[in-house]
This record gives C-alpha cells, sequence and structure tokens, in this order.
C-alpha cells in the first residue's frame, strides 16, 4: 500500500537525520575528491527500511511503493547524486527488476538481500559498439546442457566492480533476428573470467564506471532471468513494466541535485553583498533566482504526477518519458543558473555548486537520453516518419 503524504513527510525527515549521520557535507566531499562511496553504507539504508520500499512483503519487504522509492531518490541526491545512484543498484537494478520479471527461485535468492539492503546490481546493456539501439548488442550467449555460456563486453556499466551481480543483455540467437533472440542474463561479478576496466568521468564521482569483458564465462541455465523458460525473452523483459520507473528514478535524482543548487545559490545571495546591498537585492539575480524556483516547482509537479501514474497503474510510456526529457535538460540549466549566481565561488572546488555542475552534466545522458526520449514521445504518440 502506497504511503500517504504525511507518511512521505516523515520518511523524509528520517532520511535527512540518517544522512546527517552517515554522510555529513564534509563526508561526501571527501567522497567526491577520492571518487569512492564506501559500497556498505547501502546497508544503512536497508536499516532504516528504505531498501525494502522494493520488495513485497512475501519475500521480507514492506512492499513496492514507487513514489516512495523516488521520495528517496529525491531526498539522497540533494546530499549525493552518487549516494543515490547506490540505492537505485539495490531497490530498481535487483529489486524491481527480479520482484517483476524473476523467477520464483531467483525471487526467494535475492528480494530478501535487496530488502536489508545488502545487494548490488550493475546493468549491462550498452557494449562498445551498441548504445541506444539495444537490439544490435554484440555479447553473445549460448546454452551448452545446463550452462549459460557468454562471451563480449560491456561498456559504462555503472557500478560493476562493486556489484554481486551484472544484470546484462545478451545475444541468444542470430542477429537478423533482432528482437526475438535477446536474453537476459544473471551474471556473479566474481564469476571466473569476468574482468573490468574502470573509465574516468567527470561527475558522479564515487561510484565506479565500468568496461566489463565476458570471456567463456559459464553461468547455470537458471541464471536466466525469469528461468530457463524467458530464453530469447529479452527484448519483452527489457521493454516491461520496469521501464517506466528507470526513467523515473534519474528525474528524482535530478531533482535532489535541483533542489541543492537553488537552496546553495539561494542561500549566497542572501550572504554576499556588490555596492552596498546583498546581491538579492538587485534585480538581476531576483529574476535568476525567481526563474529557477518556478522552474524547480515545475519538476516537482511533474515528476509527482508520473509517479502516481504509476502507482495507479494507468499507461504512463508517454508521461515517464515526457518527464525524464524535461526533467533532466531543464535541472541541468537550472545548475549552470545557480551556479552563474555564485559567480567565482560557483566555479571553485571550495564549494559544493561546482559538484553540483559536474554532476548535472550527465543528467541528460543517463537513464535514457534526450534524444531517446524525444523519439520514444514521437513514436508513442504516433508522429508519422513520412
Amino acid at each position: 500500500m502506497a504511503m500517504n503524504p504525511e507518511e512521505l513527510e516523515q520518511l523524509r525527515d528520517s532520511l535527512r537525520a540518517l544522512l546527517d549521520e552517515i554522510a555529513p557535507v564534509e563526508k561526501v566531499r571527501e567522497w567526491d575528491r577520492a571518487d569512492h562511496v564506501p559500497p556498505e553504507i547501502l546497508q544503512r539504508f536497508g536499516e532504516l527500511g528504505v531498501t525494502a520500499l522494493a520488495v513485497d512483503e512475501e519475500y521480507g519487504g514492506l512492499g513496492r511503493d514507487v513514489s516512495a522509492l523516488l521520495v528517496v531518490l529525491q531526498e539522497v541526491a540533494r546530499r549525493s547524486i552518487m549516494l543515490a545512484g547506490l540505492i537505485v543498484q539495490c531497490t530498481n537494478y535487483a529489486g524491481l527488476n527480479i520482484g517483476e520479471l524473476g523467477s520464483e527461485a531467483q525471487k526467494r535468492e535475492y528480494l530478501p538481500r535487496v530488502a536489508n539492503g545488502t545487494l548490488i546490481f550493475a546493468l549491462g546493456l550498452s557494449e562498445p559498439n551498441v548504445g541506444a539501439d539495444l537490439a544490435s548488442v554484440e555479447t553473445r550467449a549460448e546454452i551448452r546442457g545446463d550452462k549459460v555460456i557468454i562471451n563480449g563486453a560491456k561498456r559504462w556499466c555503472s557500478g560493476a566492480e562493486i556489484a554481486d551481480c551484472i544484470y546484462a543483455l545478451v545475444r541468444s540467437g542470430p542477429v537478423s533476428e533482432r528482437y526475438k533472440n535477446l536474453s537476459f542474463v544473471i551474471i556473479p561479478r566474481d564469476t571466473k573470467g569476468v574482468s573490468m576496466t574502470a573509465t574516468g568521468t567527470m561527475g558522479m564521482r564515487g561510484g565506479p564506471t565500468n568496461d566489463v569483458v565476458f570471456e567463456d564465462v559459464e553461468i547455470p541455465i537458471e541464471n536466466i532471468l525469469g528461468g530457463p523458460d524467458c530464453w530469447n525473452k529479452g527484448w519483452s523483459q527489457l521493454a516491461g513494466p520496469t521501464l517506466e520507473t528507470e526513467k523515473l528514478s534519474p528525474s528524482a535524482m535530478a531533482l535532489g541535485l535541483g533542489e541543492a543548487a537553488v537552496e546553495a545559490a539561494w542561500n549566497y545571495a542572501q550572504e554576499r553583498s556588490q555596492f552596498g546591498i546583498k546581491i538579492c537585492g538587485h534585480q538581476a539575480v531576483r529574476h535568476t533566482l525567481a526563474d529557477v524556483q518556478t522552474r524547480l516547482q515545475t519538476c516537482r509537479l511533474m515528476l509527482k504526477e508520473s509517479a502516481a501514474m504509476l502507482d495507479r497503474g494507468e499507461p504512463s510510456a508517454v508521461q515517464t518519458s515526457m518527464t525524464k526529457l524535461y526533467l533532466s535538460e531543464t535541472i541541468r540549466d537550472i545548475v549552470i543558473q545557480c551556479q552563474q549566481v555564485m559567480g567565482a565561488y560557483g566555479y571553485s572546488e571550495d564549494f559544493d555548486m561546482e559538484r553540483y555542475v559536474r554532476d548535472a552534466m550527465v543528467l541528460p545522458i543517463f537513464g535514457g537520453s534526450t534524444a531517446v526520449q524525444k523519439n520514444n514521445i514521437a513514436s508513442l504518440m504516433r508522429l508519422p516518419k513520412s
């Protein structure tokens, strides 16, 4: 059962108290400088019951609640978008996908660990030669007896080196049958033949971004997502109901980042003086701050409506694509406007705004790029191509 508004506010208060304890601002700065967030911190969110929001009660959770999960990601991203990303690896990549698509055996194996915050999945979709065109994946898998053998490579596999398993889309038949011969498999990270390297990135520092290579990797046939009967059903699983939440999760993270940036600029404008007055008294600054607050509110409302549609079980593919498109582009622009309010201080590593700007650059890219969302919207609304 979904949380009511009063319960959601209590959830926010609990999260803020936990973040002040385990992720104070100075600690987040240290993680960013070191490019490392300790993955074991996820367990503290499990103790609070946060990760259990992605799991049905029969598997040890509190019942799946999309709106509550998005509140969690929004609130955590206000402190650290990378920390919110770590939660997604547990609740979304593992919890929601296994809960919706997994076999009964997979649910019983993995979901209790999601509920207590001790399971991390990495998502293996993109490849060196494949980005948005996922039907063209080249990583190959074949069944040999009771095993699945995997060869290939994945790129931009966020958090792979700290993950327990890699949830990978593979080619399980002839390339000519693009959509009919795809499968998802669950590959334990420590399986023989799995190797990886890290790629440095501008923002979202603290969680590794990895290239992952599979060389004759052997997993049990039971590790096919949904079980052996779901071999070659990867495309329908990819385009299934969890896809809409996958678009809203980065949107919620973007909103939290935008709120942090606006709060920083708003406070700075009341502290900094130029020409004998606080800069919040200058019309140019006032107009900028009024603009970002207004745009931020539109983002809140758009995300709230999309989440409500999911909770009600309504068709939401167009709305979730619009939300991902609008929030990622708008929040990026808001963050840059906030940096401009702070001037040179917003460019300095001594202020969090510099980190917010770096983190904001990935918003239109991850979780389905701006171009992908525009194509989705046009196609779903049946705009002719000729």
